[in-house]
């Protein structure tokens, strides 16, 4: 009996997180004084780093290669990639 009710609890979580998969905005902030917003080197490599929100109460940080050690090139994968980001949604 126990078992059941904790199986039946764990559905209804399931459906809430699927409920807000279906909420899922994406707002991406920009410092504008920043040209390099979202941009980190390491090591001379330039890389993409921003957060999304999957639910309310849950993020993720994601970092992408831009493959590049030359910071105008980054800027502009970076601005596809975050272009490429706003139209999936």
């Amino acid at each position: 009996k126990n078992l059941n009710k904790c199986v039946s609890t764990k559905l209804r979580t399931m459906k809430r997180i699927q409920h807000y998969y279906h909420l899922d905005e994406i707002s991406i902030r920009v410092d504008r004084t920043n040209p390099n917003h979202h941009l980190w080197n390491n090591n001379g490599t330039w890389w993409l780093h921003y957060t999304v929100h999957p639910t309310p109460v849950t993020s993720e940080r994601k970092r992408k290669t831009l493959a590049t050690k030359c910071v105008n090139q980054a800027r502009i994968k970076r601005d596809k990639l975050l272009a490429n980001l706003d139209s999936e949604n």
